[in-house]
């Protein structure tokens, strides 16, 4: 499926045509009409699962975890997107705030499609075993394997933004080298600087160098081959000595053999992970701190059929202690 024909459910153009949603990031081709259809589908499918979540107290509890669900995800994005933009910026990275924010919307659009996709499993419990405990500790469970996959996206779209050099610093320009002009057939070396002496290089016999062919030995014939020096002056075989520069020697001789000139390519070796790939995991990490402390602040979300309905709670404790707290109850 292509970019050009999109699916009417964009969480089924994410899951089918992954290399087009990133290629279309990485070109920034209608990156605003893209965002848009993954915030509206992430906001109605939050909503549907937060009203399953507030059920289990009443239809109005139901009615604002409908509200309130989105939000979470919604508020914690804005929270922590700066601090992603930035940190590829420190870095070197060319990610622009709109290719940002759409990476992060795929993940959130698949977190949230995954969730709502579990909504009947919820419910089925809801009906058939009304545990409070239970129930609690099985949403947090559906939201959190839902956030895994959804990050997982959002590693891999990172990844083929690394693939495009995005998030490598631009490299410098190499300076142009100046390619020295070629050597006329004859012409004679430069002379050797005074104090060097001027090391053999044995040539082949039956090599003969350019311009010697007019060149006939006394008691030759004219058509014979002409004689071939057994040597040649350093600055033809490449030595630093004022000659002829590496590369560059007349046609007909030899070229000295520079092992160090080309290096062999070492196969298999690991490339050197980016530094904004690194800083994408601290990220991560860094977004689900503040979405579970969010999440404890706008509480309750599912209600606890032994209190009266509250639109929040006051603020006391933390999420980690609660889910301890309700696992040793269990």
């Amino acid at each position: 499926m292509s970019g050009d024909r999109p699916s009417p459910l964009v969480i089924e153009r994410i899951l089918r045509d992954r290399r087009g949603i990133w290629q279309q990031i990485v070109a920034e081709r209608d990156l605003n009409a893209l965002t848009v259809r993954m915030l509206a589908s992430s906001a109605i499918a939050l909503a549907c699962y937060g009203a399953v979540l507030g059920a289990f107290h009443s239809p109005l509890m139901a009615l604002t975890s409908a509200l309130k669900l989105p939000l979470l995800f919604l508020v914690t994005l804005a929270i922590c997107l700066p601090t992603l933009y930035l940190f590829n910026l420190v870095f070197g990275a060319r990610l622009s705030v709109r290719q940002s924010l759409a990476l992060v919307m795929v993940a959130i659009t698949v977190t949230s499609m995954l969730a709502v996709a579990f909504a009947p499993i919820s419910l089925f419990f809801l009906i058939t075993a009304p545990d409070y405990g239970f129930f609690k500790l099985l949403n947090v469970a559906i939201l959190t394997l839902s956030a895994l996959v959804g990050l997982r996206f959002l590693t891999g779209g990172m990844q083929v933004l690394n693939d495009h050099g995005l998030l490598a610093p631009e490299a410098p320009q190499a300076q142009a080298q100046a390619v020295p002009a070629a050597v006329p057939a004859g012409a004679v070396p430069a002379a050797v600087p005074a104090g060097q002496v001027a090391e053999p290089v044995a040539v082949p016999a039956g090599a003969a160098p350019a311009g010697s062919a007019g060149t006939v030995p006394n008691g030759a014939a004219p058509d014979a081959a002409p004689q071939v020096p057994t040597q040649v002056p350093a600055q033809w075989s490449g030595q630093p000595a004022g000659g002829f520069p590496p590369g560059m020697l007349p046609p007909g001789y030899p070229q000295p053999h520079r092992p160090w000139a080309n290096p062999p390519v070492r196969r298999g070796e690991p490339t050197q992970r980016p530094a904004s790939m690194t800083l994408l995991y601290i990220w991560i990490l860094l977004f689900g701190f503040v979405g579970t402390q969010l999440a404890w602040t706008l509480r309750p979300f599912f209600g606890d059929p032994g209190q009266d309905f509250a639109f929040f709670r006051s603020i006391d404790g933390n999420f980690y202690a609660e889910i301890l707290r309700t696992i040793a109850n269990l």
